[in-house]
């Protein structure tokens, strides 16, 4: 375990102005399979910070430092976020839903929607009925597929479908961006726009601090996180990375109904989280902890097993193996709208990356047996 988080204190990393690009940024709408406007904002944002960028034919963007060096170093985040398809639309008008990832039909009722159509957005709720109805002997439902609807004002089929809704419209959640007593930033797709903001941070420190990387650097947001990884496998091989530093959020498992035995010992504000897994690199992991202490960076110690779960295994196992770690952010009600994460574990992410990158030489060989 790290040094007691009062040993630890320091200058904030995050600026007012990172703090604005922050809020716009987990503001927009970047449902899996539709990152792009997301990733043009973000796009925007780095830009100033590095030499150059790529975008593949599905999203996934890339902004890269010295492109023209042999040895690649990948930090990595994912762009996308959990949502819901129209999959079914009613004689009365009502919407039926199917996910876009992990959406949790637990959390669904009474949430306001924003549909998206080609004609723009339409409002929407997820309606449920009152609790006056469910009541009477029989044993209430709990909220399912099969039971939740999507309720646009509209009466019939048709004038669902003049509102330009049709099955196969993607559907986010409206809730936004705020801070919560000072101390947590607050929103709905904080996994992991929480990661791609940190990465690009780690970027603007680099330019601000003038930092000349041995290496090539290549800040990779990816797409299709949600759905299978699918993102970090395209650009994995496109990259052909030698190292890859993977940053996602992991489970606070200080809140109830949440078994430490089977999720660990995590909480928000006591730092970033090592994690150790098969597809985790041990000398590259090793590099990470003696970092965290030597540079005075609180951290916790996180266990998977067999896989991260997380683009970290899509790195790893890509291009014959390359290299991978995970440097994970406590979060609070993962897959909610209310997503919570501390803020000085926002800052102590962006620190490790950033003393992490300043640790690797190029050409540097992290396997267990070298060649005799």
């Amino acid at each position: 375990m790290a040094k007691n988080k009062a040993e630890t204190t320091h200058t904030p990393v995050v600026t007012d102005k990172s703090l604005e690009f922050f809020e716009r940024y987990i503001n927009n709408p970047s449902p899996t399979g539709f990152e792009w406007k997301g990733q043009e904002l973000w796009l925007d944002y780095l830009k100033p910070y590095i030499d150059d960028y790529y975008v593949d034919n599905y999203g996934t963007a890339v902004g890269i430092i010295n492109k023209d060096a042999e040895y690649k170093v990948v930090i990595e985040a994912h762009a996308d976020e959990i949502s819901w398809f129209v999959n079914y639309i009613t004689n009365d008008g009502l919407i039926y839903v199917i996910r876009n990832g992990g959406s949790d039909h637990q959390i669904a009722p009474s949430k306001r929607v924003n549909i998206h159509t080609d004609k723009g957005i339409v409002k929407a709720v997820f309606g449920w009925p009152a609790i006056h109805t469910r009541q009477g002997g029989e044993k209430e439902e709990a909220p399912t597929l099969k039971n939740i609807s999507i309720d646009c004002g509209c009466t019939s089929k048709e004038e669902v479908e003049n509102l330009g809704i049709h099955v196969g419209c993607v559907i986010t959640y409206e809730d936004e961006f705020m801070v919560l007593n000072n101390r947590y930033y607050v929103g709905r797709a904080l996994d992991n726009r929480a990661g791609g903001f940190m990465i690009a941070e780690v970027a603007r420190l680099l330019k601000e601090n003038n930092i000349k990387l041995p290496f090539g650097l290549y800040i990779v947001n990816a797409v299709q996180e949600e759905i299978g990884l699918r993102g970090a496998e395209m650009i994995a091989h496109h990259i052909k990375p030698n190292v890859a530093i993977v940053t996602d959020v992991t489970h606070d498992t200080s809140t109830p109904m949440i078994n430490k035995i089977v999720q660990g010992d995590l909480a928000c504000g006591r730092g970033p989280v090592v994690s150790y897994a098969p597809a985790v690199q041990t000398n590259l992991n090793k590099l990470l902890v003696e970092t965290a202490q030597k540079n005075n960076i609180p951290f916790q110690r996180q266990a998977s097993s067999r896989s991260t779960g997380t683009d970290t295994d899509a790195f790893a196992y890509s291009n014959d193996g390359v290299p991978s770690a995970l440097i994970s952010l406590p979060l609070r009600y993962m897959h909610t709208t209310v997503e919570m994460i501390h803020k000085e574990d926002v800052d102590n992410v962006i620190r490790l990356i950033y003393e992490c990158l300043l640790n690797i030489e190029a050409g540097q060989d992290f396997r267990y047996i070298k060649n005799r």
